[in-house]
């Protein structure tokens, strides 16, 4: 009876044990946050605050003004809600570091990405949120000011480029050193196409209208495409590389390091 016992898995099945599924459950659970927190950030930047699309840089004082008279409930409520969940950006940054970890590239690569997310949250997140709540929480300041508010927080929003452009080169290149297959090398090649945008966000620092404007087809709407598409596809990566987490797997990436 003990020799069978012993052979039995934990469903009653003959042979060897099977690795148990999803050991780590905070695997699934960063998957979901990661999910809800893009889905939440879009609803508060787009369809309440709306910054994207964004507003026009070509306008005046007078007019940036009468902006964010416009729209101050929704830039309030939707600014305050991603106010209360801005944490959420840092574990979307730590479950990419987790898997970048995972790779043979070495776990430097992932610490890079870490902190330059975690630098450009401020002012490629932050600031937009602080600069506009700002203007709407006193409406009565001079137009100037609120025009300074308004370029502000948007030129920090699309044009913050070189702390995003560093986490997406160090990305791209662990995906395409690593030996473990966490992620194809195909997601490497969309994750360079995230630095052309950013180098060419760098525009809208200098144009006030057309294509490299801040609200333009080449500075805004090609990157939110390519964003949209590295979202997609890391999400069902992300999917595809936590079904295949089992509770032994850090000890196995351990040996593959040590060798």
């Amino acid at each position: 009876m003990t020799d069978t016992a012993a052979v039995l898995t934990e469903d009653g099945s003959g042979g060897p044990p099977k690795p148990e599924r999803l050991g780590k459950r905070e695997v699934w659970i960063f998957y979901w946050a990661f999910s809800v927190f893009y889905t939440a950030l879009s609803v508060g930047i787009c369809l309440l605050g709306r910054a994207t699309p964004p507003p026009r840089p070509d306008v005046n004082a007078m007019q940036a003004a009468a902006w964010f008279d416009q729209h101050q409930l929704g830039i309030q409520v939707g600014f305050v809600f991603l106010l209360v969940i801005a944490g959420g950006a840092a574990i979307s940054n730590g479950i990419i570091g987790y898997f970048m970890m995972r790779m043979s590239s070495g776990k430097m690569l992932a610490y890079a990405y870490i902190a330059t997310m975690g630098v450009g949250a401020i002012p490629g997140f932050q600031l937009i949120l602080a600069c506009w709540l700002t203007a709407t929480f006193r409406p009565d300041r001079s137009p100037d000011v609120l025009y300074l508010l308004y370029d502000l927080g948007m030129l920090s929003y699309n044009g913050s480029l070189g702390c995003f452009t560093a986490a997406y080169t160090v990305m791209a290149i662990a995906i395409l050193y690593d030996k473990n297959g966490i992620f194809p090398k195909w997601f490497a090649y969309i994750t360079i196409w995230q630095i052309v945008t950013e180098i060419l966000a760098s525009q809208m620092w200098l144009h006030h209208s057309g294509a490299f404007a801040w609200n333009g087809m080449i500075t805004l709407y090609i990157a939110l495409v390519v964003f949209g598409l590295w979202i997609v596809c890391f999400l069902a990566l992300f999917r595809i590389a936590a079904s295949r987490e089992t509770v032994d797997t850090p000890a196995l990436y351990e040996l593959q390091d040590a060798r």
